[in-house]
């Protein structure tokens, strides 16, 4: 099972203030005891909304529209995420819950999200095998 923890964004994250050098530093212990555990697939932080861009499709069919940042209401902005795989949904909650407060000055906040597998969505074999080979493909491109 894949989560990922999105991280959300505060007022000083959209401001682009970088993180305080102690929280860079448990950051990086709790990255490390994830790749200790096998279970990190990916995390980063984003930077703010006024260098982002969002494309909607406001009509069906329709050409898509761009909008660039920056982007209002901070509390709906996400900024970083970690991404992992566990085998339950509490041991995905029990990582979130060891997670440092990502921004500090007791604002952070963390939202845990399962990702869906393509099993879950589809029951078709040849599309399964399609993504199975894309993944696959995916894999082997990271090892090269």
């Amino acid at each position: 099972m894949r989560f990922m923890m999105i991280v959300k964004a505060t007022t000083d994250s959209e401001a682009g203030q970088p993180p305080s050098q102690e929280l860079i530093d448990a950051m990086q212990k709790y990255n490390e005891e994830l790749v200790k555990a096998g279970v990190l697939l990916a995390a980063d932080g984003l930077m703010p909304s006024s260098g982002g861009i969002r494309i909607s499709y406001p009509e069906p069919g329709g050409k898509p529209k761009i909008m660039d940042g920056p982007f209002t209401e901070a509390k709906e902005m996400i900024a970083g995420y970690t991404l992992i795989e566990v085998k339950s949904r509490e041991e995905a909650v029990e990582w979130a819950m060891r997670m440092p407060d990502p921004h500090g000055f007791g604002q952070g906040e963390i939202e845990l999200r399962q990702v869906y597998e393509m099993e879950d969505l589809v029951d078709n074999p040849e599309t399964l095998a399609k993504d199975a080979a894309l993944r696959e493909q995916l894999e082997a491109q990271r090892k090269a």
